[in-house]
């Protein structure tokens, strides 16, 4: 009797302690539970910074496809008409500082029917990056108090501008070098600012005289112009499906918010605003919310009919 008691109640133990654990650890404690593997469409590899391009064939049915990748959504754009194989395609940015591994980029195909889940695995490979030491002026560094919140202002203003997804695409060809001059191949430098260690330099710079036109690198709407502590005078274009491009230390700025911009026009001219030592273009490119290099998206070739504006 007393053994029964006593197994009963082992067993009762050993029921809740299951109970537990599976409602504790993303674990599967019977065998026999399904799993759904990751990567079974395809596979990519990228350094940090750069651009994977997806491309999805699909059917004439096919209304939209959206991708997630390391928490970012992924907007997908179709080919135009009259391709022999129909397809969407996708800029899957990533980050200067993504976690070196593999990453499943999701994607979920739509159409009358119902819902196609992809996966495919992504892996992001480390980047080597220089170490870049400055020396500025103290004031520059080392903030007081008003200049701090200040910084903190304009910080939210850019995070805010950066976080919103436009519908459309408002690019159709390649992309352009926004100035001439000499490339310093800073993007993801580590900096050391007055001996101090700094975030890693997250656009790239373009040694130019002061006073040369700065021209917009595709197609877009102006969505901020601004004076900002750290980056001066800049402009912010978006370019549409969450895709933006930066220029600063402007010495002058040509256009306003809400202005459309064409490809190649004149933005603003190089200059020296902001923390900077000297004349140069600070150029970025934020894409999806991945911090990217301006030249991996140069290096990308559009130009071809498939790409006309939807």
């Amino acid at each position: 009797m007393v053994t029964r008691f006593l197994k009963a109640r082992m067993d009762r133990i050993a029921i809740v302690a299951i109970v537990l654990l599976t409602s504790i650890f993303p674990v599967d404690l019977l065998t026999s539970a399904p799993h759904e593997p990751h990567g079974t469409d395809g596979q990519f590899s990228s350094k940090q910074g750069d651009i994977v391009v997806v491309r999805v064939p699909v059917d004439q049915q096919t209304t939209a496809v959206t991708g997630r990748f390391l928490s970012r959504q992924i907007p997908f754009f179709p080919e135009a008409s009259g391709v022999t194989a129909p397809s969407y395609i996708g800029l899957v940015g990533v980050d200067l500082q993504d976690t070196p591994g593999t990453h499943e980029l999701l994607l979920d195909v739509v159409t009358p029917k119902g819902h196609r889940r992809l996966s495919y695995n992504v892996l992001v490979v480390k980047e080597k990056r220089a170490i870049q030491h400055l020396t500025l002026p103290k004031d520059k560094v080392d903030l007081d108090e008003e200049s701090l919140t200040r910084v903190k202002a304009e910080q939210a203003s850019v995070r805010t501008v950066l976080e919103a997804v436009s519908e459309r695409r408002l690019w159709a060809s390649d992309f352009l070098r926004p100035v001439e001059g000499p490339v310093t191949g800073a993007f993801g430098r580590q900096r050391i600012i007055n001996g101090q260690a700094k975030n890693p330099h997250n656009g790239e710079d373009i040694a130019a005289p002061l006073g040369a036109d700065v021209v917009a690198m595709n197609d877009g709407v102006v969505c901020l112009t601004a004076d900002h502590f750290f980056s001066g005078k800049g402009v912010f274009v978006d370019h549409g499906l969450g895709l933006y491009s930066m220029y600063f230390h402007l010495s002058e700025v040509s256009v306003k918010d809400g202005e459309a911009v064409k490809r190649g026009q004149v933005i603003g001219k190089v200059g020296a605003s902001g923390r900077a030592t000297g004349p140069h273009l600070h150029w970025g490119v934020n894409m999806n919310g991945a911090r990217v290099d301006p030249l991996a998206l140069i290096k990308l070739s559009f130009n071809r009919p498939l790409l006309t504006v939807q």
